[in-house]
């Protein structure tokens, strides 16, 4: 079975599970993970911008193929 199917535009994907659990969005080209930033509140000001942000992965469930592609959260990502 082909996974990397051609698709001809962008498709709903839904993220199921950890902080950003039910967002959807669209996604072209079905990549396999999608990394979820979250901005970390930092107790000192950075003059040159410098932010903290905590970062979520989410990987292709492959076994749904259509509308609304699903991404489960991945315990284990940094």
């Amino acid at each position: 079975m082909d996974n990397t199917t051609e698709v001809t535009g962008p498709e709903t994907a839904e993220l199921e599970g950890g902080p950003a659990d039910g967002l959807r969005m669209k996604v072209s080209g079905r990549p396999r993970v999608i990394q979820v930033t979250y901005p970390c509140e930092v107790e000192t000001a950075s003059a040159d911008g410098v932010r903290a942000e905590a970062v979520y992965l989410y990987r292709r469930d492959y076994a749904v193929t259509g509308e609304p592609l699903r991404y489960g959260f991945d315990i284990a990502s940094p």
